[in-house]
C-alpha cells in the first residue's frame, strides 16, 4: 500500500462493526432529528454560502457605485473625493475622481454578479478597499470623536469595509473552483490532498494531475 493510500484509509470515518450500531432505533429521537436538521441546513449553507455571498457583495459595489454617479447622493463621496485630491496634490478635482470612483465601484459590482473576470475584479476590489482606510489617517477629525478608540458615523462606514475584505478573501479562496466542505472528516481528507498536491508542485514544477 503507497503511503498515498494509507493517509486516504486513515483519514475515513470508522464503519461500525456491531450490527446493533447499524440499527437505526434512535432515529426516532428528539436529538436524532435535530441533528438531521442541522446537517441539511448547513449542508445547503456549505454549497450555496459562497454564491450568495458573492452576489452580496455584487449588489453591495453596485449599488453605491451608481450613487456616486449622482453628486451629493452618496454619503461617502466628500471623503473619498478629498482623499484622492490628497493623493494626487490637488491634480485631480472631484468632478473626475467621483466618476472614475463610481465607474470602479460598479466594475468591480458587475464582476462579482457576473462571476466573470473574478480575478481581475476581486484585484480591484482589494486595490479600492485599500484606499477606503486613508481617510482614518488623513481626515482623523473627520473620521473619529476620540482618536482611534470611537469613529464617527462616517469612521464606521470605513472600518466596516473590513468585513468586505473579509469576504473578498473568501470568494477568491474559491476562484479557482474550490468549494466549502462542511464535513470534518471530508474536509482533513481534501486538506491532505491538496497538501500533498502543493508539495508535488513544489517538487517537480508541474501539477499532479498533468
Amino acid at each position: 500500500m503507497t503511503r498515498n493510500e494509507t493517509e486516504f484509509k486513515t483519514a475515513l470515518p470508522l464503519r461500525p462493526t456491531s450490527p446493533v450500531a447499524m440499527v437505526p432505533a434512535t432515529r426516532d429521537t428528539l436529538a436524532w432529528k435535530i441533528d438531521a436538521l442541522e446537517l441539511r441546513m448547513v449542508g445547503w449553507w456549505a454549497r450555496h454560502g459562497i454564491l450568495l455571498l458573492r452576489l452580496a457583495l455584487g449588489v453591495v459595489f453596485f449599488w453605491f457605485g451608481v450613487q456616486k454617479f449622482f453628486p451629493g447622493l452618496s454619503v461617502a463621496q466628500d471623503l473619498a473625493t478629498n482623499t484622492i485630491s490628497v493623493l494626487t496634490f490637488g491634480q485631480v478635482s472631484p468632478k473626475v475622481s467621483l466618476p472614475v470612483l463610481a465607474t470602479w465601484e460598479c466594475l468591480i459590482g458587475l464582476g462579482l454578479l457576473s462571476g466573470r473576470f473574478l480575478r481581475l475584479t476581486l484585484l480591484l476590489l482589494f486595490a479600492q478597499m485599500a484606499g477606503t482606510f486613508l481617510p482614518l489617517v488623513f481626515f482623523p477629525t473627520e473620521t473619529f470623536k476620540i482618536v482611534p478608540w470611537v469613529p464617527t458615523l462616517e469612521g464606521q462606514y470605513i472600518i466596516k469595509n473590513l468585513v468586505l475584505i473579509a469576504a473578498g478573501l473568501v470568494v477568491g479562496a474559491t476562484s479557482r473552483g474550490g468549494r466549502i466542505i462542511h464535513s470534518a472528516v471530508a474536509a482533513q481528507t481534501a486538506e491532505n490532498t491538496q497538501n500533498l498536491h502543493a508539495r508535488f508542485r513544489r517538487r517537480f514544477h508541474r501539477n499532479p494531475e498533468a
